[in-house]
């Protein structure tokens, strides 16, 4: 029996809202959309579930970590970092797949000795394989005040930012046999932990625990990106929920282009795609492909 075109047209108009629906799933309450990864007593969450912030001392750092996974989207969330002498300490936000193969997408905030600018590294791992460091100098204090930190994930690209601005891309050239993360979906996670092994100054700065406890803090947050239910079709198809897939996010527009020049010509102090010492000059792949 064929169907009437006005019913196939219903159909795809609710197929359309249930991909609409299953895509936004902030509620804004840290109670509601994350869970405590370890250390419970170093989590404190505010009564009405707005702003939450992680410990870090001697005993132990902590981590919480988002209820569903997802395949593609934009994550935003307000930080404010650890402040004074917090040489030794990491504080990372990411998105990772967890499996053996991992995809994983990080902002790490590697902490510093009183006075000097706190350092952003970016990574990306795909399909198991990491090495993608980058390092930039942020250009304000981050222990001040809040900051808008956002990572934008599509099949085009992944765009890292900082209060709206690029400070990295890293595009999708799978065409041309750059691993990409593509299949996995990734869950959000937001770890504390004692880095001093390698975090200040390749690890000659060491964790000062009479200046703890350590405790960054996080506030307004938006998850916009598609729930994983099993099957990657209803992320990687493009719709008015699935924005982030749409041509305007292709690439970065031309405004976003010279901040993200200015962005490495100032303020980048570190590019595995520079570092041929590493690599024994063979740079990964893409380090000569577009980069927008």
């Amino acid at each position: 029996m064929k169907c009437p075109r006005s019913f196939l047209a219903f159909l795809s108009l609710l197929n359309l809202f249930r991909v609409s629906f299953s895509s936004v799933v902030s509620t804004g309450d840290f109670n509601k959309d994350f869970f405590v990864m370890w250390s419970p007593d170093h989590v404190n969450t505010s009564a009405d579930g707005r702003t939450r912030s992680l410990v870090l001392d001697q005993e132990s750092g902590a981590g919480f970590a988002s209820n569903d996974m997802f395949l593609f989207g934009q994550i935003d969330i307000k930080i404010k970092l650890i402040p004074g002498d917090s040489a030794g300490t990491v504080m990372a936000f990411y998105l990772s797949s967890d499996q053996p193969n991992r995809d994983e997408i990080d902002l790490e905030f590697l902490g510093n000795v009183s006075g000097q600018p706190y350092i952003l590294q970016t990574n990306v791992y795909a399909d198991g394989f990491d090495n993608r460091e980058e390092r930039i100098y942020l250009w304000f204090d981050p222990t001040k005040d809040f900051h808008n930190y956002s990572i934008l994930w599509n099949l085009h690209q992944i765009v890292f930012f900082v209060d709206s601005i690029p400070i990295r891309t890293y595009r999708n050239h799978a065409d041309k046999g750059v691993a990409f993360p593509r299949w996995q979906p990734m869950g959000i996670k937001a770890t504390l932990w004692d880095g001093d092994s390698w975090a200040t100054r390749g690890g000659r700065d060491k964790v000062d625990w009479s200046k703890g406890p350590f405790v960054a803090s996080f506030g307004d947050y938006n998850i916009d990106a598609c729930v994983w239910k099993g099957n990657p079709r209803f992320c990687r198809v493009e719709s008015l929920a699935n924005w982030w897939h749409k041509e305007d996010f292709s690439s970065l527009t031309w405004t976003q282009r010279r901040w993200f020049k200015w962005v490495r010509r100032y303020h980048m102090i570190y590019d595995y795609c520079q570092d041929n010492e590493r690599f024994q000059n063979n740079l990964p792949k893409e380090c000569f492909l577009p980069k927008y």
